[in-house]
């Protein structure tokens, strides 16, 4: 393999969702309009970035002058074109797009650089109660229109920011006089008569000899064993409400992803199948059966041309696939 391929749903809530959820999505102005910026990281080409934004890949290698069939380096910058079809501006459906606020900008000035967004949906879209605004404001001023991304933003871990030193607030409420009974702890709720005791001067216990934390254990090559895979339940439950329609043998490739080993969550990638389809794979050399979750599609990538579909290492090592090159399973859906 010479180079990794798109890889689990995991990777983009840990790459995508920092964009999301952390800085939040970032818009910027060009010459050909609004555009976000995307750094790009391993396994990622114009096909799946595409897919993550909703914008068609020739347009992304258009908006940036880039040749579509070159592939992308990690770490490169490229722009995201803001279009009609994976942003607007008219409705609050989708994941908001924050404009920062410059030197001397006010609502209006945001509003004419912002594709001349209404004033008065920026001022319900941020809760304003006037149009004076501050330098560095972040301000909402529209929504990115993505199923795949909105699927990273609410599989990541939501973090509540911190509010600035904010102090507590103690309230002088009168002493009431308390009673001299008190209720006693457990099922009764009879209260008894208190009788002042003693404090005995409290006895030093023994130290307890501490024991050694213990080292977590060293990655294992083969994948943990949890049945035939962490979407077995899945495949079941999807079976119940679409009954089987395909079953069939492909030819399948690898792709390395550094999901399944420990979790048993195993990925797949096939044309013409709904992301996040569920899918029975079984090697017929050892009847060895797994369940894997379709990432995506495979069309456009040269490396893929006679497979028909690719599987995660970790799922290729629990069927038992020796063969990295290409090998025969049965499929079924």
């Amino acid at each position: 393999m010479k180079k990794p391929f798109i890889f689990l749903i995991l990777f983009f809530a840990v790459v995508f969702a920092s964009q999301a959820q952390g800085d939040g999505l970032l818009v910027k102005q060009g010459d050909k309009g609004l555009y976000l910026d995307h750094t790009v990281s391993s396994g990622q080409g114009l096909y799946s970035v595409g897919r993550l934004y909703n914008v068609s890949p020739k347009y992304i290698a258009s908006f940036n002058k880039s040749d579509i069939n070159k592939g992308l380096e990690i770490g490169q910058v490229i722009r995201i074109p803001l279009t009609d079809t994976n942003f607007t501006q008219k409705s609050n459906k989708g994941i908001p797009v924050y404009y920062t606020v410059g030197a001397s900008e006010g609502l209006l000035k945001v509003s004419n650089v912002n594709n001349k967004v209404t004033m008065q949906k920026l001022r319900d879209w941020n809760g304003l109660k006037s149009d004076a605004l501050q330098v560095g404001q972040r301000l909402i001023v529209g929504y990115l229109v993505s199923k795949e991304m909105q699927n990273v933003v609410s599989s990541a871990p939501k973090v509540t920011p911190a509010k600035p030193e904010e102090k507590p607030v103690v309230k002088n409420e009168p002493v009431q006089e308390q009673p001299k009974t008190a209720p006693v702890i457990g099922s009764s709720t009879q209260p008894v008569q208190t009788t002042p005791v003693k404090e005995e001067p409290k006895k030093e216990e023994p130290k307890k000899e501490e024991h050694k934390k213990a080292e977590p254990a060293p990655r294992q090559d083969n994948p943990v064993s949890s049945g035939q895979g962490y979407f077995k339940t899945f495949y079941e439950h999807q079976v119940k409400q679409s009954p089987v329609a395909k079953n069939t043998t492909v030819t399948a490739g690898i792709f390395k992803t550094s999901s399944g080993w420990e979790d048993a969550k195993y990925y797949l990638l096939i044309d013409g199948v709904a992301t996040g389809t569920i899918v029975q794979l079984i090697n017929p050399d050892n009847n060895k059966a797994i369940y894997a979750k379709v990432l995506g599609e495979m069309n456009g990538i040269r490396q893929n041309q006679g497979l028909g579909i690719r599987i995660s290492n970790a799922g290729a090592a629990a069927l038992g696939v020796t063969d990295s090159e290409k090998f025969i399973v049965k499929i079924i859906y």
